[in-house]
């Protein structure tokens, strides 16, 4: 599975959409920095925050998932309290061709932090926004700042289409927008 340079990058957001909106170079003055590079893809975090607490003492089960267990918050940054987690989303739209599978890294500014994003794969012929989960692994406090970067895809083509894709089964989080919830 080779991974794909800046070049098939650009193509395919141009002339397929693959990402929107598109940011053709990186741009790095005064903020963390996020666009087109070499060998992928530096994507923004929104400012839409959906920030874990055990104030009510909720259980988080994928099963049968309750927003009681986290407070929202939009805003320009996101305090993420020590050893605490905080679900997210890109400002970019993806929209991944069925021979291509997408695999996601955070960014080392954060990283050295020691905030760790973590996202699935995208699979071939997903789309939408992002959901990001990002986990201070800190005893301190960290701040998140909204449409800066936040994590990099690496665009990785297939010796070949599968046989299903994403869309062909129908999955659970097609053309989500926002941050989108666990669903069974």
């Amino acid at each position: 599975m080779p991974i794909m340079p800046d070049r098939w990058i650009r193509r395919m957001a141009e002339e397929r959409g693959m990402i929107e909106p598109f940011v053709e170079a990186q741009r790095r003055q005064g903020v963390i920095s996020f666009g087109l590079s070499s060998y992928g893809y530096d994507a923004r975090v929104a400012d839409e925050f959906k920030v874990f607490t055990n104030v009510d003492n909720a259980l988080v089960d994928p099963k049968n998932f309750s927003d009681a267990g986290f407070v929202s918050r939009k805003g320009e940054t996101c305090i993420v309290p020590p050893n605490s987690f905080v679900l997210a989303h890109t400002v970019e739209y993806f929209r991944i061709p069925r021979d291509v599978l997408v695999i996601c890294l955070g960014k080392s500014t954060y990283a050295r932090c020691g905030l760790i994003v973590n996202v699935t794969p995208l699979e071939p012929e997903w789309e939408g926004q992002v959901t990001i989960e990002i986990s201070n692994t800190t005893p301190l406090p960290a701040r998140i700042y909204a449409n800066e970067g936040i994590c990099q895809f690496l665009f990785l083509k297939g010796e070949g289409e599968p046989e299903v894709s994403y869309a062909d089964r129908a999955g659970k989080y097609m053309r989500q927008r926002g941050v989108s919830l666990p669903r069974l």
